[in-house]
């Protein structure tokens, strides 16, 4: 772990230190107050015929239960405390991934026709606005900067990606799911996102956080702290918390739909422009419950229905195994798929898949019952406590504002003066189109 990123020099004393031992020195004083509390109630009534020794009793019974009620509250603000710094340590890493930063991956495939040279008229914000599909000013004027309106064909191009690796996904026994686009950050630390940046100083917010509540304002209720989901990934993980499953129904296999939002906070530059990195898209997100011998053969079986997807869009592509400066808090292994933008003269991220191994499901409790104990199915709590954690992954099935971006920098067509009159889409979304295209499109 101490090659992770945030660097985690040594855990286990981060998480044996301090809190730790707070919690058991309140716990064990917390105790000595509810035994005393006892003894002062037994007190009271046996002097029951001595009002002076009954009034004393009934004072130290208001002070020990002051002091009980402020040991709990202190002992609950420490348990919140481990829990804060249990939630920052990352993941186990697996032993083949490259050491060190991003400039250490290890390129595993390549995909896809001969990749076209760069050049600045390829730049998809050009094209997207010389055939009508782009409108960045609108969305600044409605929203600010990093958001955008898709028009006309690019709105049916979002549609019809998402339809074609739903569809795809669907082949490969996945079950299709929309979900919330809000979530509790406690969901969200428990998936390994942190709503905050805990290394930046000042904290700099990683995702827009919603204040308000529906409660009336006199009401005492406390509301957990709601923020928009970064991916799909959060709220399939959540959808799972707290089940057990007989071992015959992993893995479990879904494809959740949703809006992703990301605060994106700091400098943005060439590499970051139009719709490479926006605060609001839309992704189909692949994510899988398994058994924890299994987890690493269907990290390979997603990586196969991904490079499916985008060989299916002409795409030219890689694969890379990421390595360990790159990888999430919950990530033990984790894949890029890098597609040729020639617009940005460059590679870029249109998909990842991770595999988490138990990392998540320790902290949600996702749980399962082997075959070897499916004969106790009316285990208790305390016997659920003894079973073993699922392992949960899950792989970018359509990143869909990348995928533009790839799909007009390779598929402009320009007239012989260099002006863009077209762009050839793959025949692969065909199916999927929702109504007519004008004659600029070309499917091939």
């Amino acid at each position: 772990m101490i090659h992770r990123h945030p660097p985690c020099q040594n855990p286990a004393s981060t998480i044996e230190g301090s809190p730790k031992t707070w919690q058991k020195e309140f716990q064990q004083t917390l105790n000595s107050k509810k035994h005393e509390q006892s003894q002062i109630g037994d007190l009271i009534r046996a002097s029951a015929k001595d009002p002076e020794a009954k009034n004393k009793a009934l004072e130290k019974a208001k002070i020990l239960k002051a002091d009980v009620t402020a040991l709990q509250t202190q002992s609950s603000e420490v348990a919140d405390d481990l829990l804060s710094l249990a939630l920052v340590v990352p993941n186990d890493t697996h032993p083949d991934s490259p050491i060190g930063a991003e400039t250490e991956a290890v390129t595993l495939s390549m995909h896809g026709p001969s990749p076209l040279p760069a050049s600045p008229s390829r730049d998809h914000i050009s094209i997207g606005r010389a055939l009508g599909l782009l409108d960045f000013e609108s969305a600044a004027t409605v929203a600010g900067s990093s958001w955008y309106y898709l028009l006309n064909e690019g709105a049916l191009l979002e549609i019809a990606l998402v339809n074609y690796a739903l569809f795809t996904a669907g082949k490969h026994g996945f079950t299709p799911v929309t979900t919330p686009d809000v979530v509790r950050s406690d969901i969200a630390r428990r998936c390994g996102f942190q709503p905050r940046d805990p290394v930046a100083d000042p904290p700099v917010s990683q995702m827009y956080h919603i204040s308000g509540s529906t409660e009336p304002a006199s009401s005492s209720t406390a509301h957990p702290e709601l923020v928009l989901s970064g991916t799909a990934e959060i709220p399939l993980a959540g959808m799972f918390a707290n089940k057990v499953f007989a071992e015959h129904e992993l893995p479990r296999k879904v494809v959740g739909l949703g809006r992703a939002f990301r605060a994106e906070a700091g400098a943005r530059g060439a590499d970051t422009r139009g719709l490479y990195r926006v605060h609001q898209f839309t992704k189909l997100e692949l994510f899988v419950v398994s058994e924890n011998d299994r987890s690493e053969g269907l990290m390979e079986e997603m990586r196969k229905i991904q490079v499916e997807i985008f060989e299916g869009l002409g795409l030219s592509f890689r694969v890379l195994d990421m390595p360990t400066e790159e990888l999430g808090a919950s990530a033990y292994r984790k894949y890029d798929m890098e597609a040729w933008m020639p617009g940005r003269g460059s590679w870029g991220e249109i998909s990842s898949t991770s595999n988490c191994t138990d990392y998540q499901s320790r902290r949600l409790h996702i749980r399962y019952r082997p075959v070897a104990s499916l004969s106790s199915s009316s285990a208790s709590p305390s016997q659920h406590s003894n079973l073993p954690f699922a392992h949960t992954l899950n792989g970018t099935a359509a990143a869909v504002p990348r995928l533009i971006v790839a799909l007009l920098e390779n598929g402009a067509r320009f007239n012989e003066a260099g002006k863009v009159v077209g762009l050839d889409l793959p025949r692969a979304l065909k199916p999927f189109w929702f109504g007519t295209a004008r004659d600029t499109i070309h499917w091939i």
